[in-house]
């Protein structure tokens, strides 16, 4: 009896044998046709291709993703007039391709005629099917442990028909490097900032509610115990008290609270103060350069979300933003400083208002309320920049140190990864510039931002020096993924589109645990950390 013989009792005895045959039949005789090719002849599996340093959608950050439809002409051409030269990987047998794979059929086809060095090898047929059993049996138990679980990453197939039913679209969408990541529509934009987890956990735990009225009780002494304050803070802080304590953790408000009203009051009148002296010269010549980038970055930031589109928000932050940089000669104004306001915007405007503010109309809010939301969230961002302005100076010396000092790190925590990037002539500075630049804002929802700086804040030096931890733990946090990728372009793509889009308050806990856990063994190695 051969090999086909065999599969068929199987197959019919699991699933009725439609589907699942018919699977083993096509690929037999695919084999079959494998047999009478010649070496100049096509590949038999083609992978998709892509040109290094081509533009791809960037998952978990705060730009949109790019449509593959709108550039996929341009890079056939490229490619047809450019052909690339790739590391030949033969497979001995069709198990071993097998091995590689979670399932041979998730892979989709671009569309597109792209050349390839030959790089075929004879499959043998009976092997073939052997393994095409394995694969179908290893489905079907996953549909029996899982039969309401929605898969994340569908067949070539199946996925072709739900877009052609759908949207009657035809085009197929490359393959994703990340497979965790699932069809974008299916998560709601409102999820960025409510402080919520992302698995749906409830709003509010009896243990939550315990920490709520412990932080209340600090807040309402007559001198509130900063220290204690931080411990309370480090894990997380209460939706309805985080604009309170962040201004006291960033050193805006005082500990006294009989002088917070009239210190909040005062630091409000000279920040529209400096609106007053210094707004107007935007339009002078010295000054046009900075306020013309100004002007660029504000739509980039967090295009994604109704509430920064709006032109009133957009003002507010370009005026933040001016009045910092000429404040701050030496540094002036740097790209990416732009995002850094939206964490306190979105904080002190939560103050104000009960529901998601994604929607939010700001209109809606007295001119007061608004100045306050203002003053509030300039001078919070402020005593950020203060502590990482080297960050910022010309040629960025902070940023460059923090990336090396990440780089000497890695190398003592993980030097399995680290000699991965060496290997394929990755370096740091191409995707932790980036980690430094922006506080990992490009790699995070913004909620899960919020719960981030809640620890920075509470942490002594939080963003200048335990960023660098948190920076560790997110990377090792992906070493799987990382070793798992062989050539410079699958690692860059992966480090630069990490799917981080379900991220929740759990998943930042697990990292800052971990960071918290590195930084205790290291800190005080002299080797990879020099201020």
């Amino acid at each position: 009896m051969n090999a086909t013989n065999h599969l068929v009792p199987f197959t019919r005895h699991r699933d009725g044998g439609s589907g699942a045959l018919e699977w083993v039949r096509k690929l037999e005789t695919e084999a079959s046709k494998a047999d009478r090719m010649s070496d100049n002849s096509r590949p038999f599996w083609k992978k998709s291709t892509k040109l290094p340093g081509s533009i791809q959608p960037v998952y978990g950050a705060q730009h949109p993703p790019l449509d593959h439809r709108l550039n996929k002409s341009f890079l056939s051409d490229r490619t047809r007039g450019h052909p690339l030269h790739h590391k030949n990987r033969k497979a001995s047998s069709f198990h071993e391709f097998a091995k590689n794979t979670s399932d041979a059929w998730d892979i989709e086809d671009d569309g597109e005629e792209v050349q390839h060095t030959p790089t075929y090898q004879p499959l043998n047929s009976k092997v073939a099917q052997v393994t095409a059993a394995q694969v179908i049996e290893s489905h079907l138990k996953l549909q029996e442990e899982a039969p309401f679980q929605t898969a994340v990453i569908k067949s070539m197939s199946e996925d072709h028909l739900h877009r052609t039913t759908t949207d009657d679209s035809s085009n197929r969408n490359p393959l994703q490097k990340q497979q965790s990541l699932p069809l974008r529509p299916i998560i709601p934009l409102v999820a960025r900032i409510s402080d919520q987890n992302a698995s749906g956990a409830p709003p509010m735990t009896v243990r939550e509610k315990s920490r709520l009225e412990k932080f209340k009780q600090l807040l309402s002494s007559p001198s509130t115990d900063l220290d204690e304050l931080r411990k309370c803070s480090w894990p997380g802080i209460p939706r309805e008290i985080r604009p309170i304590t962040w201004r006291l953790l960033s050193g805006y408000l005082p500990a006294n609270n009989e002088r917070r009203m009239l210190t909040l009051q005062r630091k409000r009148e000279e920040y529209f103060g400096f609106i007053e002296q210094y707004y107007d010269s935007r339009n002078e010549e010295h000054h046009q350069d900075t306020y013309r980038q100004i002007h660029i970055d504000i739509p980039r930031t967090n295009p994604l979300i109704p509430l920064f589109q709006q032109p009133l928000v957009q003002e507010i932050f370009e005026r933040i933003l001016f009045i910092w940089a000429i404040r701050h000669p030496a540094s002036g104004y740097v790209q990416g400083i732009n995002d850094l306001v939206t964490p306190f915007f979105v904080v002190f405007l939560n103050e104000h208002v009960d529901e998601d503010v994604e929607n939010f109309d700001v209109g809606s809010l007295s001119q007061d309320t608004l100045r306050n939301i203002e003053a509030d969230s300039f001078w919070s961002m402020s005593k950020l920049l203060d502590g990482i302005q080297d960050n910022y100076t010309f040629a960025q010396p902070g940023i460059q140190k923090k990336v090396k000092a990440l780089e000497e790190l890695v190398s003592r925590i993980d030097e399995q990864i680290h000699n991965h990037f060496r290997k394929y002539e990755v370096e740091y500075l191409q995707f932790a510039f980036r980690w430094m630049n922006n506080l990992l804002m490009r790699e995070l929802p913004l909620r899960c931002t919020i719960r981030l700086w809640d620890t920075y804040q509470a942490e002594p030096e939080g963003f200048s020096h335990f960023h660098l931890y948190v920076c560790a733990a997110f990377l090792i946090k992906w070493r799987k993924e990382i070793l798992d990728e062989e050539d410079f372009q699958g690692l860059l793509m992966l480090l630069q589109n990490l799917p981080t889009i379900h991220w929740g308050n759990e998943e930042i806990g697990l990292l800052l645990a971990e960071a918290y856990r590195l930084k205790y063994m290291f800190a005080d190695a002299p080797n990879h950390y020099r201020r």
